[in-house]
């Protein structure tokens, strides 16, 4: 599977996509188990799926048969899972938590929990910076933390709308610069330098208002050229970037008919998936802005999505 695209929704069901044909090839079936579909993460190598189940972490083989049950459940968190994510080579899982708590999973052992952050308000989203040696979260108490992994402490915050919710974050792969969006619809920009330089590790840049509604998810895309937000307003907004970090409004993609949840690039930046509580998830080519496939099964809200379409 060169291509592997992903979608959870409220529905309790994962489903699989052939992603040019829009046929669905697999579906997780869960009858046993109860539990909304929050967020879903590819490890790097393209072996595990890794889906956020209330307040559960379960691992799925991705090559497995399609009727095969997740090789592993993680369980700890007392809160539904707002975000889940995995360590480069692919050894840790990284859980954030509306129970306050961000955790790092070891999944290559049996007791499996390996580190555990006090966060002290709900996490709503957690990304492991490209270093490996730290990771960065967000707040409903509209705090941005950055936790140092090997001295197991918070070393920055910052708190740039005052207690606004902040609900997603999104880090460069270069670990250039660092995007953070509140529920009001604002986006926060920092420029990060090293920590070895006199400059302020996070330097702050710009803001801008990116939506009017309620802000779901933003993520830069991997090439570091374009943001986009996901929105209540049920539109997708990509912006372009310059290296000045000027952002500029380049499309709204339109066509989902309710809220857009989540979304995730191609190893390119070519082309982006959509996942809405209309039901269906979509991939807009991001030269044209428009839809060119549509993926229709799920019965209720599809609200995380997830494509890797890189090397494995």
């Amino acid at each position: 599977m060169s291509v592997i695209l992903v979608t959870g929704s409220y529905d309790h069901e994962i489903r699989f996509w052939e992603a040019w044909s829009g046929i669905c090839s697999r579906t997780i079936p869960r009858a046993a188990e109860s539990g909304q579909v929050n967020r879903l993460a590819i490890s790097p190598d393209k072996r595990l799926l890794a889906a956020a189940i209330h307040k559960k972490a379960y691992i799925y083989e991705i090559a497995a048969a399609p009727s095969a049950g997740p090789v592993a459940i993680f369980e700890g968190h007392n809160g539904n899972i707002t975000a889940v994510c995995f360590h480069s080579e692919g050894k840790w899982l990284v859980t954030g938590s509306e129970d306050g708590t961000i955790k790092i999973w070891d999944l290559r052992s049996s007791s499996h929990l390996h580190r555990n952050y006090d966060n002290e308000a709900p996490v709503n989203d957690v990304v492991v910076h490209p270093n490996q040696g730290e990771l960065i979260s967000c707040d409903q108490a509209g705090r941005i933390k950055q936790w140092d992994l090997s001295e197991n402490i918070c070393t920055h915050e910052l708190t740039p709308g005052g207690d606004t919710p902040m609900r997603s974050i999104s880090l460069a792969s270069d670990g250039s610069c660092l995007v953070a969006g509140s529920v009001k619809g604002k986006c926060y920009v920092w420029k990060i330098n090293d920590e070895r330089s006199d400059l302020p590790r996070f330097q702050a840049v710009t803001m801008f208002q990116a939506h009017t509604k309620y802000l779901t998810r933003l993520l830069l895309s991997p090439d570091v050229k374009y943001l986009a937000t996901c929105s209540a307003d049920t539109t997708v907004k990509i912006w372009s970037i310059t290296p000045n970090y000027e952002f500029k409004l380049e499309k709204t993609l339109q066509g989902h008919q309710r809220w857009v949840w989540d979304c995730a690039f191609s190893a390119d930046s070519a082309y982006l998936v959509t996942a809405s509580s209309d039901h269906t998830a979509r991939l807009w080519d991001m030269s044209t802005g428009e839809t060119v496939r549509q993926y229709n099964g799920h019965q209720k809200a599809a609200v995380c999505c997830a494509l890797h379409d890189g090397a494995g």
